[in-house]
């Protein structure tokens, strides 16, 4: 039968271990809140900047612009947004889950310590690697995207796409790969309905917006300023999306943990009054006998 004494220390080891959970829990349910805000309040104008470069898109050649030339993809490159941090379930494994579909050729690009990791440890080919803070700003995420338009504009990949969570709602966290270079590739998802937001409605609303563009002071003005900021926000973007994400899933494992912890407590609880009960009940029992013997 198991000693009181070691029973008692592991309860108070696991007490110790549901504060810790617990306080994880609630820094990342005040951090869930703020970036959850953030990712849905940028919805709106990436949606809407979604669609009008979907219909300047099909309005114009692709020799254009640069960054709406589709080539024959033999080299891709893939940005892999993932966490610093672990304690967040799934999270990160089922984007990486994602990431191993990739082609052999592909080259990657990591913003978060788990991807990178995971991508040194598969000895595929790591590019570069970013350094995110947890407030996401877009100076610092339009660094990267500039770093994925001048590859392309270079020649040196003929695709580029990004892995990243997407935000569904507090238990359920997406992980997606979305092309982003070349442009072109951006419009027909949107046309085809299966745009980052507007699953199912994006060809209707597009539709809405299929009017008679007139470039002022000229196209190539309009497609040289709209079509890199385009890809920045997006880039700036799925990060919130990501982040929102991240400390959503990590606020529930957490929580999860936490009752866990909890349930584990009350079982053990059980079991060592259990064992205080019968140990007493022994004594009581060689007491009594001692004094029948004593006469």
């Amino acid at each position: 039968m198991a000693n009181t004494r070691d029973m008692r220390r592991r309860i108070k080891s696991i007490k110790n271990t549901a504060q810790i959970t617990k306080a994880m829990e609630m820094v990342a349910a005040s951090k869930m809140r703020k970036a959850q805000q953030i990712a849905m309040a940028g919805r709106a104008y990436a949606d809407l900047l979604n669609r009008m470069s979907a219909s300047v898109a099909r309005r114009v050649e692709e020799d254009d612009h640069p960054l709406l030339t589709h080539r024959p993809v033999e080299k891709e490159l893939l940005l892999v947004i993932s966490t610093d941090k672990g304690l967040c379930g799934a999270l990160n494994t089922n984007l990486l889950r994602e990431v191993v579909k990739t082609d052999a050729a592909t080259s990657y690009v990591t913003a978060g310590r788990k991807g990178r990791q995971f991508i040194e440890r598969s000895r595929r080919r790591l590019l570069a690697d970013f350094e995110m803070k947890d407030h996401v700003k877009f100076l610092e995420s339009k660094r990267i995207s500039k770093f994925l338009i001048e590859k392309f504009l270079a020649r040196e990949v003929d695709r580029v796409s990004v892995a990243y969570t997407s935000f569904v709602n507090t238990v359920i966290q997406r992980p997606l790969i979305q092309p982003i270079l070349p442009i072109a590739e951006m419009a027909k998802k949107l046309e085809a309905g299966v745009g980052a937001h507007e699953a199912g409605k994006g060809l209707e609303e597009a539709r809405q917006d299929d009017v008679e563009h007139v470039f002022e002071p000229s196209a190539d003005a309009v497609l040289e300023a709209l079509l890199p900021q385009y890809v920045h926000f997006q880039v700036y973007h799925m990060f919130l999306e990501s982040r929102a994400s991240e400390h959503s899933a990590r606020m529930v494992a957490m929580k999860n943990a936490t009752d866990n912890a909890k349930q584990i407590i009350k079982d053990l609880t059980l079991e060592y009054n259990k064992v205080r009960q019968a140990s007493i009940t022994n004594e009581l029992l060689e007491i009594t006998t001692a004094q029948m013997a004593m006469g």
